[in-house]
This record gives structure tokens, sequence and C-alpha cells, in this order.
């Protein structure tokens, strides 16, 4: 009697089949030094939460093994009120949560916040506190959660390459991005959009003489020596937070001063994102110009 739950297999020999995708693989376009990966924004993608938004660069490399991405998604929870042992505020108490996914990176992360997801959280809730008008919710309290589903590294690496944490730039950069969206879509008061933005002096080749570049990808490049990173209200021309990493040869101010202003280009662009795709929220089905 034959046994109708087996699967049998063939009775031959088989072969698995050969593609040769040399031939149709696209060539992957490099991205401008003057310019920023393409940024995918999307509101209202947590009903249950007050506001929400997902954010995804474009993969420069999408079609090479050693690709990176950066995807990123963040709700907001409030204002509500503080519970009635709390002390009294004037303002609104800001709360910002930064989390790694455990498989977000080449290293498994832990399920508890590490120092480094501290420091984003802190550097985030600095950079917000400046566009939110906090004095309009007295006595209340709003919960600002960015989940990191892919960071910006190259899983490909060799093992005795040193991760010197370049990436966490790009990925403040983002969580910046996708906050400011994600408060919008809560309809939180706020005095301007706030972006983030990227510059580094980086050597694209071991005897290249180093160049500013916008929203580098760590893995392109042969050495980063300075990154700056710069929360900016593009329609206020105001700046809510700072964070410079690295060293300058010579300790060169004006250098300083360069990578400053390329990272309020990058700010400038990732704010027209912001306000395209909240004007695609506000006026559904209608594109915006």
């Amino acid at each position: 009697m034959a046994d109708r739950r087996r699967v049998n297999g063939p009775v031959g020999p088989t072969a698995p089949p050969v593609y040769n995708t040399a031939a149709h693989k696209p060539i992957a376009k490099e991205k401008a030094d003057n310019s920023i990966r393409k940024i995918f924004l999307k509101t209202g993608v947590t009903p249950s939460a007050s506001g929400s938004a997902y954010l995804e660069l474009e993969d420069p490399k999408a079609n090479s093994p050693s690709s990176t991405s950066l995807k990123l998604t963040c709700t907001v929870h409030g204002p509500r009120a503080l519970p009635r042992s709390a002390p009294f505020s004037p303002h609104i108490i800001l709360s910002t949560h930064v989390k790694y996914a455990p498989f977000a990176t080449k290293q498994r992360r832990g399920y508890l916040r590490d120092s480094s997801e501290r420091d984003l959280g802190v550097h985030l809730e600095t950079a917000l506190r400046g566009a939110i008008i906090a004095d309009r919710w007295p006595k209340s309290g709003v919960d600002i959660i960015v989940t990191i589903i892919e960071g910006d590294q190259d899983r490909n690496a060799p093992e005795n390459k040193s991760d010197e944490g370049w990436d966490m730039m790009n990925v403040l950069s983002g969580c910046i991005t996708v906050a400011s969206a994600a408060i919008a879509d809560a309809g939180i008061d706020c005095v301007d959009t706030v972006a983030g933005g990227v510059a580094a002096l980086v050597a694209r080749q071991p005897n290249s003489p180093p160049a500013i570049v916008l929203d580098p990808a760590v893995s392109e490049y042969h050495k980063v020596f300075a990154a700056c990173c710069v929360a900016y209200l593009p329609t206020r021309d105001e700046i809510t937070n700072i964070w410079f990493k690295g060293q300058l040869p010579g300790a060169d101010s004006m250098l300083y001063n360069r990578m400053v202003e390329r990272s309020l280009v990058a700010c400038r662009n990732a704010n027209r994102v912001v306000i395209t795709a909240l004007n695609e929220t506000v006026r559904p089905g209608k594109e915006s110009a």
C-alpha cells in the first residue's frame, strides 16, 4: 500500500538550474557627492498611534551583495495627561526612545538599550524640543518611539574591519526627519518642520585627498575623517542640534564651517521630502508638485 503522506522524489539524478544574471544585471548608479540619497517617507502607517511615519533611504547599490540601506519607523503617543502624582509642568514633557531591532545591524542587538541608543535618544530629544510649541500642553506628556528596522551598515564587511560608529550619524539624521513627520501627523503644534542632514569629510581611495560629501554611505569610502549631523528648521533658519564627530586635519575652523553649511544643504533637501509627504497626507489622491 502506498504512503499518501510521503512525497516521492524523482527516480533519476537532478541538477539545480543555473541562471546567468550577469548579462541582465542593471548597472547601479553612484550617488553624486553633492546630493543625498532618495528618501521614501510615508505617514499614518500605524493606525493605533496618534501619529506615525516610515522612512527608507534608497540604496545606491541595490544589486550589490554588500548593499546598505536605512529603514526607520516612528510612532507618537500623545499628548496625554500626566499622572496626578506627577509634579506640575507648565510645558509638555517630551520623551524619546530610540531602539535598534535585534536584526538591524551586523551584530545582533540586545533587548535593552545600550549607550549608543541612549545617545541617539538624547540627541533626538534636543533636536525636537526646539520645534515643538511646548507651552500649548501644560502638565502633559508625549512619547516618541523610533525603531531602527535596518541600520546603515555594510553587513558583508570583514570581521577584522573596525566599526567606528559613523553610521550613527545617518541614523540620527533619519530619526530626526521621520520623527518630525510623525509629530506633524499627530497634530502637535510646531514652529516649523525639523529635518536632519549629514555631511562628512571622506577619502574615496587610499591616495585621494579628503573631500566633503553629503549623506555619506560609509561602505562606499575608504576612510571617514569627520562627520557632522545637524537638525535644522528651514523656515526659521535655526539649528536645534549639532553633533560633530571625528578630527579635522590641522584643526581647521573654516573646514568645520563648510561641513556645517553642507549639512544644512542636506537638511533642506530632506525637508522637501517631509513637506511633500505631509501634503500627500492632507490631500490624498492628489499628487503634490
